[in-house]
């Protein structure tokens, strides 16, 4: 607008100067005049409608009127004006098109049935799942216990209101303990049958808050929350600005939440309805703006939750980056966040009374043999979540997605937030002269590779890096993938070199591991992105 009121500024300029010329040569006409006329009048308007326009913005600011995604002014956004063709039951008002990410194609997504040929008898509870919690916490149980799903395992010494339970019913076998005598796993031995320890109901409607969580954290469930910044469990002493659910994810092999909730939708809403009383803020539920499908009732139906649709590549689904659209952290915010297997947890505490800790779990890779869904309970063993077989070779046992996910071994178990397991080749071969030669196909941002012409094509992703660790160089290649407001690269070193202030302001409070997985993965120095940030993280934690 100021460009075309600068230009209209230039024109009316040179009329005036060719009239006033004209007019001494006695050449001036009416026409002339009356066009000088028309034009200073567009002028005068023009300026009024910017000087409204910018009226709108600067009280917008003062009522701390979120502008990232709704557009108050007079004039359209470029964003707006090339919006890509969204479906039809997406209100464009609340979606966020998201320019940078990428999509990685890989083999081995999960067939959209339940496996019945693949039984769990071994769970675990993994202390060092729940970060914020002490490496040696007092132990409830000893081995040879026998617990039913919901008993009491162990609780942190700091916090010893927050109980962390036995998923399932059965036997104690294990406590096992890893460096410095931190407990790693406590490892059950399942019944057949699942017995459930009964709970005490709550009345939602005439409970306060303050009796909500001391049930919650009686009762298991509130290992369940995590709190940004951190990722931490959440504080029971605060209540959080806002609560955040992203009902979709857009990871590679990710599992289908409109499969996994079938038949579980009244849980999921109640569990919205208890996350309801915790907050002063509002309940977002992130939508999925890419499928032409109609997304389940329940994930944009309830009336307990606000609900914001998001259009775009990897990592559109990260509710990391959902809050950034719809409310971004500011350093003294406290949101918390769920995964839509959690919210069905705590419904069914209300529910069923009882803790139920079902979770339907993809079983994913290339080197899976039968890709599908599994009907287990948090902290399966992944020996048993594989047991449909492993194709010849070696492979790579991942607790989740194969960007942010955790390396395991056949012994040990599915990670307490993880829905997903990942099977891929072992990258344990080397490629003479490198790029230097042709060489076969796979995942990648750079236009080398003509990957960019099938791109629906799925590859056999492994383990191999393609390239080891060089100076860490400005490349922008951060940038874009990570659609967000925040400057990767330079927030990474600011954390190497320990630089607390430039942490806080490049926006470390709005990032977790699973955001800048992305940036790992197309990093050409080959950074480890996800340990830097949780170092830098800690730092701040620390700090207070």
């Amino acid at each position: 607008m100021k460009n075309v009121l600068y230009k209209l500024t230039f024109t009316f300029g040179l009329l005036t100067i060719s009239t006033f010329s004209f007019g001494q040569t006695g050449v001036a006409s009416g026409l002339g005049i009356a066009g000088i006329i028309g034009i200073a009048v567009l002028l005068i308007l023009g300026v009024i409608v910017l000087v409204s326009d910018n009226l709108i913005a600067i009280e917008a600011k003062q009522s701390n009127v979120n502008t990232r995604d709704v557009n108050l002014s007079i004039f359209p956004r470029g964003n707006e004006i090339f919006r890509p063709k969204l479906p039809a039951h997406v209100d464009p008002s609340r979606t966020s098109v998201l320019r940078q990410g990428f999509d990685i194609k890989l083999a081995g997504s999960a067939e959209e049935r339940i496996a019945d040929n693949v039984h769990v008898s071994t769970y675990a509870v993994q202390p060092k799942n729940y970060l914020g919690v002490q490496p040696i916490p007092k132990m409830l149980v000893e081995v040879g216990d026998n617990v039913k799903a919901g008993d009491p395992l162990f609780f942190d010494k700091k916090n010893p209101d927050v109980k962390f339970v036995a998923p399932v019913s059965g036997e104690v076998i294990a406590i096992n303990r890893a460096e410095k005598r931190s407990i790693s796993e406590v490892v059950i031995l399942a019944d057949k049958e699942i017995a459930f320890r009964e709970l005490p109901g709550f009345d939602l409607g005439n409970g306060s808050r303050e009796d909500l969580v001391q049930y919650l954290m009686a009762n298991g469930a509130w290992p369940l929350i995590r709190q940004r910044p951190y990722n931490v469990i959440a504080d029971q002493n605060e209540t959080p600005r806002d609560i955040f659910v992203s009902t979709f994810s857009t990871s590679p092999l990710a599992p289908n939440q409109e499969f996994v909730i079938q038949g579980r939708e009244a849980a999921f809403d109640k569990g919205l309805e208890v996350l309801s009383k915790l907050t002063d803020g509002s309940v977002y539920l992130g939508a999925n703006a890419n499928s032409t499908n109609d997304p389940a009732a329940a994930f944009t139906e309830s009336a307990h939750a606000d609900v914001r649709f998001f259009h775009g590549k990897h990592p559109a689904g990260n509710v990391g980056v959902q809050i950034h659209h719809i409310a971004p952290i500011n350093a003294n915010d406290k949101v918390w966040t769920l995964g839509v297997q959690e919210v069905i947890t705590l419904g069914n505490l209300f529910l069923e009374n009882r803790y139920n800790a079902e979770r339907v779990v993809a079983v994913t890779g290339a080197q899976a043999q039968e890709p599908a869904y599994v009907k287990t309970y948090a902290g399966a063993s992944m020996k048993d979540l594989f047991s449909g077989g492993l194709k010849e070779g070696a492979s790579r046992l991942i607790s989740g997605d194969v960007l942010s996910g955790a390396t395991k071994t056949e012994d040990s178990f599915l990670n307490f937030y993880d829905t997903q397991v990942t099977a891929i080749e072992e990258g344990d071969y080397y490629e003479m002269f490198g790029w230097l030669l042709p060489i076969a196909p796979r995942p990648s941002m750079s236009r080398t590779f003509p990957n960019f012409l099938f791109p629906d094509l799925e590859f056999k992703g492994d383990t191999n890096s393609h390239g080891e660790q060089r100076a860490f160089v400005v490349t922008g290649q951060y940038e874009q993938v990570l659609p967000m407001d925040i400057y990767p690269q330079h927030l990474m070193k600011a954390i190497i070199v320990n630089d607390y202030e430039r942490m806080e302001g490049l926006g470390i409070y709005e990032l977790v591991e699973e955001d800048v997985a992305l940036c790992e993965f197309v990093c050409t120095s080959k950074q480890p992105l996800q340990s830097i940030l949780r170092e830098g993280l800690e730092m701040m934690r620390e700090q207070g």
